[in-house]
């Protein structure tokens, strides 16, 4: 379906936005600016990019871990 309405926005994901703050991070840590990646040989762009996923994926684990825990704390669930 294609919408053309320009008061129309797509629906956007929040926990997509932390999982690329989390990415972000990653990078630069590791000493790289995000929005140079290009610059990066193919190669170490690849595993940069590999290992700052795995990254992220583990904070956003452990976000989620402790949201859970203080829903318990809090008798939500």
């Amino acid at each position: 379906m294609n919408c053309s309405d320009p008061d129309v926005h797509p629906i956007e994901d929040p926990i997509a936005h932390l999982e690329q703050g989390f990415i972000d991070e990653f990078i630069r840590l590791r000493g790289h600016d995000p929005a140079r990646l290009r610059d990066l040989a193919p190669g170490e762009l690849d595993e940069l990019l590999k290992h700052a996923t795995a990254y992220a994926s583990a904070k956003l684990a452990e976000v989620e871990s402790r949201a859970h825990y203080v829903h318990e704390l809090h008798g939500d669930r």
